[in-house]
């Protein structure tokens, strides 16, 4: 009998083990759960010549930054394919070999070519979805909507399944239609509660909608059952720490960034330690809250190592909050010029906004709040270009509401804060609001 994955699609493995393997190593992969690396290594020792296996080998090693690892296997992944691979199965390798490459409009076109023909490969559909999936990182500006529209158009393929509705109610969130993006992401965690992925998402829609408290005991319950090896495992407690911010608790903030966001003490990708790491100090710095010198310098000193040269404007970006924070105006201007390069190359799908905001954090951290808002101002509708999720990239927006509040511009700080307040509840914004009444 021939194998197959869990969406119904044909494996070319005659290995029982490794078609079983396989499919529980990507199980473990589309929720974000421990033991995903080691599982797709059965499947691999079960069948060296299994192409599906290999690639997704080399997707973790992608998520984790190991470069090298990663391009290595999507080669012997192209190689097996090339081999003993069906005509899906040679798409499937291509594709993600692209994205493990950055290869990103050629991995974009492959992947939407792809779909096309066989919507059922989740594995290839989960390429641009997500915070930081090939749509959020492209430097298009409505990346939450193509996500939506995408997952629109598959919708049908997938029915009632536990990882399409987290990523689908995900979409819908992040483009705006919270209520019903909720609805359908708490359905898919009914599905499979051992999704990382799920519960990321469920808490994406509760800071959308305010509901703190709820977000709060969502982690505290959950949070157990997942391993701190977990991919999300730091972010999901980086949520927690935003909303104890809401409260003004920047003790607990501190807390839980000392437990698992520090460079010390994480387990995650290099892009969350920088990211979480880098805003999670910077809110608590802007809010008025002190940050010991030594968290900074510490976490500098190992984002300088994890990104040592301009690359991605999301890691940039965080980059300059290190930079700014620390006060180190060579490593800014370093990687401002190299930005700045790119961009005049036209080498920057993100455009403008990327030094712009580089730029403001630096005004920020000097004081010049004036300044800060003045760069800020005409590029704020520009900043999702960065990628990311709403509830990261919101930290640009509160870096501008400060600037203004700072340097006395309270009518347009006023009408930002009401505006936010419109859509959503916010302890942080009412006490703003009640400061500059």
């Amino acid at each position: 009998m021939a194998h197959e994955d869990r969406y119904g699609l044909p494996l070319s493995t005659t290995s029982h083990e490794a078609a079983s393997a396989y499919r529980d190593g990507v199980d473990l992969m589309l929720a974000g759960w421990t033991g995903t690396a080691e599982t797709l290594e059965r499947a691999i020792a079960a069948d060296q010549d299994f192409a599906l296996a290999h690639i997704a080998r080399a997707r973790i090693h992608a998520f984790y930054q190991q470069g090298d690892l990663a391009r290595q296997k999507a080669a012997l992944a192209r190689e097996c394919a090339s081999k003993r691979g069906t005509e899906r199965e040679r798409s499937h390798v291509e594709t993600l070999a692209l994205a493990i490459e950055g290869r990103l409009p050629e991995s974009i076109a492959a992947m939407l070519k792809h779909i096309e023909a066989w919507p059922r490969d989740a594995v290839v559909l989960s390429l641009p979805l997500g915070a930081f999936g090939l749509f959020a990182f492209s430097g298009m500006a409505d990346h939450d909507r193509a996500r939506r529209e995408l997952c629109e158009r598959v919708a049908q393929h997938y029915g009632e399944d536990w990882w399409f509705l987290t990523m689908y109610g995900w979409a819908m969130t992040e483009s705006g239609d919270v209520v019903r993006g909720r609805g359908v992401t708490e359905r898919g965690f009914d599905l499979r509660p051992a999704n990382a992925h799920a519960a990321h998402a469920v808490l994406h829609a509760m800071f959308e909608d305010g509901s703190i408290e709820a977000a709060d005991r969502l982690v505290d319950e959950w949070l157990p059952s997942y391993g701190r090896a977990g991919i999300l495992h730091g972010h999901i407690l980086w949520h927690q720490a935003l909303g104890a911010l809401e409260y003004g608790d920047a003790a607990r903030a501190l807390k839980i960034y000392a437990d698992v966001l520090q460079p010390s003490a994480t387990q995650a990708p290099p892009l969350n330690v920088v990211t979480d790491g880098a805003s999670l100090l910077w809110r608590l710095s802007a809010y008025g809250h002190a940050v010991p010198k030594t968290l900074w310098l510490d976490a500098d000193a190992t984002a300088q190592k994890l990104f040592p040269r301009s690359g991605l404007p999301f890691a940039d970006v965080h980059m300059a909050l290190f930079a700014a924070a620390t006060q180190n105006r060579e490593a800014l201007a370093a990687r401002l010029a190299v930005i700045e390069q790119r961009l005049t190359e036209g080498k920057l799908p993100a455009g403008p906004v990327v030094p712009a905001i580089c730029r403001a954090l630096a005004a920020f951290a000097d004081e010049d709040y004036a300044a800060c808002a003045q760069t800020l101002a005409p590029v704020l509708g520009e900043v999702v270009r960065i990628g990311g999720s709403h509830a990261q990239r919101e930290l640009i927006e509160d870096t501008f509401i400060v600037a203004l509040m700072r340097s006395g511009d309270l009518p347009r700080a006023r009408g930002l804060i009401d505006a936010r307040l419109h859509r959503r509840p916010s302890l942080r914004d009412r006490r703003w609001q009640a400061a500059i009444a």
